[in-house]
């Protein structure tokens, strides 16, 4: 490196350090700042992107320390965002791994600083896949608006498109499901006079039109067999009814809906009387974590728009044989919310086998505009339910998924402005307490005032989904279309 080099870095720093004013408090608070997000006393994992925030309050110059609990400090003043290193936050999280972050925030107000109580960030040892997958979607319910599935890197801000509706005009792309995190095994619908059911698996695709003459609709709410060889569809017929309160906005309800399984292997949806009964809406299937029984929601069929504040629904099972693609006889009540005056939605059991998370609303199914809605959880084990008090809020807590090792789940909330969902995660260890969640880190800390879409329905992906975007648009310009089969098991 030439002399004049060194001289220029020199005189750089220099001026870096000069502009750091050394703060000497004129008053110490005993209460922790209010800052957004939300972060004090939250557990996050050792790969998560930096956890910028903002004080809610007027300041000309905010300064932060954050110190390890073994070792590392990350020392930032600036006048009014704050910006976080990434490499520098990356070490600090690797060097106190098990342990936690003290973190020190101080503002400037008339020339004076003010220092609040220190609040602690806890780094857990439980790892977190890598990726979270939602879609992003502008208010609005009759007309498809411009949306997305997109692609966030949980260790960096960065976000990429999967796939957008712009792709084919007039389209929505919806209801994207993973096998067991796993990117390279998807399911997707693309709706419209144009759509299909895009299907990865393996990392091959196809395209599929999954309306048969012996099913009602296309598939439409999809989970995956942990084995990949199968997955299991609602059929639904949906109606909307709109609320005159504010709080209140819209309803999506079934006039009839059923539930089938699709062979991946075969091509073939599954019938099965027991899940395709008339005076049943089944719907929202989901397997078990050995793929022997599947749960899914049912409640009672009603005269719709009529009475659709009476339809409640509770969560069922049935088993199921992987290796013949056969069902029980029996259908069991998991979970009496009907007993209850209340209705279940979206079950979802951890890869481990050992809880299922499910949100528990007032009626219906369509949870996203009920300000009751909570996250609940059962331990399979025991049999026993509880609300999940750590994160729910008195809005709206609806869809959720889990990590793949069972040690995480993300879940869409209401709770900043009862508007838009956002995505909090939370810590659960394997004997099931829950620790305080955290909201999804963003670079810029205006971004949640300025984002004006939603995130819906995020799940985690432990690596890159890569759809082949020209080779999908020429499929469905040439409408290769892959027609699925049926049949009726009695």
């Amino acid at each position: 490196m030439n002399k004049l080099r060194i001289i220029s870095i020199l005189f750089f720093l220099t001026v870096f350090l000069s502009c750091r004013e050394t703060v000497h408090p004129s008053v110490v608070k005993t209460e922790k700042p209010d800052i957004f997000p939300d972060y004090t006393g939250v557990t996050i994992p050792a790969t998560i992107a930096p956890l910028n925030f903002k004080v809610q309050e007027n300041y000309s110059a905010i300064d932060v320390i954050i110190a390890g609990c073994h070792q590392g400090v990350i020392h930032i003043q600036d006048k009014q965002s704050l910006s976080i290193p990434p490499e520098r936050w990356s070490k600090i999280l690797s060097q106190n791994k098990g342990d936690s972050l003290c973190i020190t925030v101080s503002v400037k107000q008339d020339g004076n600083w003010i220092q609040y109580s220190p609040f602690a960030v806890y780094i857990n040892n439980d790892g977190i896949d890598g990726s979270l997958v939602y879609r992003l979607i502008a208010p609005g319910y009759e007309v498809y608006s411009k949306m997305g599935i997109y692609q966030r890197d949980l260790s960096s801000f960065k976000q990429t498109a999967i796939i957008k509706n712009t792709l084919i005009p007039g389209s929505c792309v919806n209801c994207h499901s993973f096998r067991q995190s796993h990117p390279q095994d998807m399911s997707l619908h693309i709706r419209g006079k144009k759509g299909g059911t895009i299907l990865l698996t393996a990392g091959t695709m196809n395209l599929l039109n999954t309306k048969t003459d012996s099913t009602m609709s296309n598939f439409v709410y999809p989970y995956w067999h942990p084995s990949g060889n199968y997955i299991a569809y609602s059929l639904n017929k949906t109606h909307q009814v709109f609320h005159s309160s504010k709080d209140e906005r819209v309803e999506v309800v079934d006039l009839a809906s059923d539930i089938v399984v699709y062979d991946v292997r075969k091509n073939q949806a599954i019938g099965c009387d027991r899940l395709m009964k008339k005076q049943f809406f089944e719907t929202f299937p989901a397997f078990s974590a050995d793929g022997k029984t599947l749960y899914f929601c049912s409640a009672e069929s009603r005269k719709i728009p009529d009475d659709y504040q009476k339809v409640r629904y509770n969560l069922c099972s049935i088993s199921f044989d992987p290796e013949t693609g056969t069902f029980g006889d029996k259908i069991d009540t998991v979970y009496d919310a009907v007993a209850k005056n209340k209705s279940v939605t979206f079950p979802r059991p951890s890869p481990d086998g050992r809880y299922l998370m499910f949100t528990l609303i007032d009626y219906g199914n369509f949870s996203i505009w009920h300000k009751e809605a909570d996250l609940y959880l059962l331990d399979l084990q025991k049999g026993k339910s509880r609300p999940i008090s750590k994160a729910n809020s008195p809005d709206t807590e609806s869809y959720h998924s889990w990590s793949s090792n069972s040690r995480w789940f993300v879940f869409s909330s209401r709770r900043i402005n009862g508007l838009y969902t956002r995505p909090f995660i939370a810590h659960m260890d394997k004997n099931g307490k829950v620790e305080k969640p955290f909201l999804l880190p963003q670079k810029n800390t205006e971004f949640y005032m300025d984002q004006m879409e939603s995130f819906n329905i995020p799940e985690f992906v432990s690596g890159k989904v890569d759809i082949n975007i020209n080779a999908l648009e020429k499929m469905v310009e040439e409408k290769r279309v892959t027609q699925v089969g049926y049949r009726e098991e009695r």
